[in-house]
């Protein structure tokens, strides 16, 4: 504990340097901008947008629309790549509509998806959704065709039936893959969901930023970013802390 104690130091040695470095300048210099905000200013900001409930207004309605968005992606995405990963004729038919759509960045179907579902909560989920879906089929696919051969040989001996076969033998060996695709697809939900709300959506943290950009209030805009940056490190840790828990062996080998 003191070993991860003192490592936690020295992590955060560069940012908290960062940030004294920063408002010593601000302080010397007197800083007045439009576009640049001492620490310390951007501290009462924050300060003042968590009091009047902007901020938490904000926060629930992005992270509603990126737990769902991921829920959904990595769901809808994991149960396609495990279908592909089990039937080759499935794999061989959908390979290149896969290579083909997958390219496409999401915040280019922002525009498409607006015209069948107009704004709101809906039409960000969607874009969410789609943006998680071809990764989480990769990764999936690649899991279950990594499943031990010897395993799939006993389970057609046995006759299991698809269900079965999925139950008993490949979401055992491919869990702690899954649970991987969904800690890489919660930090982008948040980067999706932001996006979008800049560009396309009047909800959510990235309306609030774009607000305060437009309003000329630097700090206000920093202090979104800097809340967004704490929100995805709490998703971040909390989901280390599950890993740790349910397969300790696979975090073992990633801190490794």
């Amino acid at each position: 504990m003191i070993a991860a104690f003192g490592k936690s130091w020295r992590a955060a040695l560069l940012p908290l340097g960062v940030i004294a470095v920063a408002q010593i300048t601000a302080t010397a210099t007197r800083l007045e901008s439009d576009s640049l905000a001492s620490p310390a200013a951007i501290v009462l900001a924050l300060f003042s947008v968590i009091a009047d409930g902007s901020l938490l207004r904000a926060t629930f309605d992005t992270l509603t629309a990126a737990f769902f968005g991921c829920i959904i992606g990595v769901g809808l995405g994991s149960l396609i790549g495990i279908v592909l990963g089990l039937f080759r004729l499935a794999d061989d038919l959908l390979d290149l509509t896969i290579e083909l759509l997958r390219p496409v960045p999401v915040v280019a179907l922002i525009p498409v998806v607006m015209m069948l579902l107009g704004f709101g909560a809906g039409m960000e989920v969607v874009i969410i959704s789609l943006g998680l879906l071809w990764p989480s089929v990769v990764l999936a696919r690649a899991a279950v065709k990594e499943v031990e051969p010897r395993l799939m040989e006993v389970s057609a001996v046995l006759q299991l039936g698809f269900s079965a076969r999925l139950r008993k033998v490949v979401l055992p060996a491919i869990l702690p893959q899954l649970f991987m695709s969904l800690k890489l697809a919660a930090g982008y939900a948040l980067v999706v969901a932001v996006t979008v709300e800049i560009t396309a959506n009047p909800f959510g943290l990235g309306y609030g930023i774009m607000m305060a950009q437009q309003a000329l209030r630097p700090a206000e805009m920093f202090a979104y970013l800097v809340w967004i940056g704490t929100i995805g490190w709490v998703i971040s840790m909390g989901l280390n802390a599950v890993q740790r828990i349910f397969f300790p062996a696979y975090a073992k080998g990633e801190r490794q």
